[in-house]
């Protein structure tokens, strides 16, 4: 692949994890400690999301509200575990732009909205060694 040092990446966004029952694993990470935020269905994505605060970063509990998604066939397979990592960038435009330059396999070409209105693309496991990786556009903090 090409050299790809022109992407900003601010750091980790947020961990998303596939579960079989979102009550269950929703009163587990609570007991961890973790604060949750809301729990909201994304339709167009045929998910419900449990999200949680972490500090500056997030944790998503997904489950397939459609048994047809692609979430659903990545349960259906892998069983309860990590889906996704998500990272923040600057500009979810460039960033797709430079990654595909660099012949990164994208799946999402152009960003769409997310979870809270965020602009995110997701790139395909095949060009991220096995994992499925979300950008998510996040404004830099001030310096």
């Amino acid at each position: 692949m090409n050299d790809v040092r022109a992407l900003t990446m601010l750091g980790i966004h947020h961990i998303g994890i596939v579960v079989a029952d979102l009550t269950a694993a929703t009163e587990r990470y609570q007991k961890l400690g973790f604060r949750l935020l809301e729990m909201l269905d994304l339709p167009e994505q045929g998910v419900r999301i449990a999200a949680f605060a972490t500090g500056h970063n997030y944790v998503e509990l997904l489950t397939p509200l459609d048994q047809e998604s692609g979430v659903a066939r990545f349960l259906a397979a892998r069983g309860d575990g990590v889906h996704h990592v998500a990272y923040a960038v600057p500009d979810l435009t460039a960033a797709l732009q430079t990654l595909a330059a660099a012949g990164f396999e994208l799946i999402d070409h152009a960003p769409r909205v997310g979870l809270h209105g965020w602009r995110v693309a997701f790139i395909h496991p095949r060009s991220c060694h096995g994992v499925l990786t979300e950008l998510v556009e996040i404004a830099p903090a001030p310096e």
